[in-house]
């Protein structure tokens, strides 16, 4: 790599940085997570200290990010719900807003290239995405450890890597698309809105569409076999799986309970014989594998659209 192009990417990327730690959004968004993902954690804490209490301790510290407590979801399902918020907070406007300010032309007529910009400031809102997320799960982890008083095991700080990694990850695709329509909307409303409207699109009627699509290739009633019932579900999955956060839900319920053994429904045929218990770390990862791929794709390709939208575009 030509050495003044990765000084620029460098210096770039500690001032998007920098801005991104002094922004009232970041601190605004940052104060949100933490303050509702602790109450979920504390909330759900006492019904799991009852459990250990009771020597039912097996994946205990895993089962405080997935047990909802009282009227309080689990704080999976706050990050499931958040993150793409989250991400899109913090990119609707990246690109848009400095050439609105009229700084993009000043930004480019530096003796830097102009891929520089677009990596730099891709980079910066991943790198402060991942100080949330980690900061996140540290004071989870602290203040679980004070809830049931029990440390997690080896095993339980591994899946716990990998949840905060796949957080990373998912966030890290809804910044890509919100920075996609920076450069495609030239008015940040816009672009906010069509942010939020591919993602309730994605998040909820992708579901619906699925169950019709489904219902209309295989009815179901009560005369249905159940190799079309069956069918029914297997397309009704892979059509859900369309949807970034289905991907993510599926994935961190694997990874967060080694109970899970399967994604999919499965004949009773195949459960004969089969031996009751939790699956090794590595199995569940061969579960979720094409899970964490298509997220890293799905991010890819956005940044890809983007990186070549804006080497095409015109500046003045």
């Amino acid at each position: 790599m030509n050495p003044f192009k990765s000084m620029g990417i460098g210096v770039l990327y500690r001032k998007e940085f920098a801005d991104h730690l002094r922004s009232r959004r970041f601190s605004i968004i940052l104060f949100l997570i933490v303050v509702i993902g602790l109450s979920s954690i504390y909330s759900a804490g006492y019904g799991i200290r009852e459990a250990v209490s009771q020597e039912n301790n097996d994946f205990a510290f895993l089962r405080l990010f997935t047990t909802s407590g009282g009227s309080l979801p689990s704080f999976v399902s706050f990050i499931s719900f958040l993150g793409p918020l989250i991400g899109l907070s913090l990119g609707f406007d990246i690109m848009n807003s400095e050439r609105a300010r009229g700084t993009l032309g000043r930004l480019l007529a530096q003796p830097i290239y102009r891929d520089t910009v677009i990596n730099g400031k891709f980079l910066a809102g991943v790198g402060i995405l991942s100080l949330m997320i980690i900061s996140l799960g540290l004071g989870v982890g602290g203040l679980g450890i004070i809830m049931i008083g029990i440390p997690p095991t080896f095993e339980e700080i591994m899946r716990i890597l990998i949840f905060i990694i796949l957080t990373v990850i998912y966030i890290s695709l809804w910044f890509a698309v919100s920075l996609l329509f920076s450069l495609l909307f030239r008015q940040a409303a816009t672009s906010a809105l069509a942010g939020i409207a591919l993602w309730l699109f994605l998040s909820i009627f992708v579901g619906l569409l699925a169950g019709l699509i489904a219902d209309g290739l295989y009815p179901v009633d009560d005369q249905s076999t159940f190799e079309v019932a069956f069918e029914n579900q297997k397309v009704k999955q892979y059509l859900n799986r369309i949807s970034p956060s289905k991907l993510y839900d599926e994935a961190i319920v694997t990874i967060l309970n080694p109970g899970v053994r399967t994604l999919g429904p499965v004949f009773t045929s195949q459960l004969e014989g089969a031996i009751p218990g939790v699956l090794p770390l590595s199995q569940s990862m061969l579960l979720i594998w094409p899970h964490i791929v298509t997220m890293i794709a799905m991010t890819m390709i956005c940044f890809a659209i983007s990186y070549i939208y804006f080497m095409k575009q015109e500046i003045r």
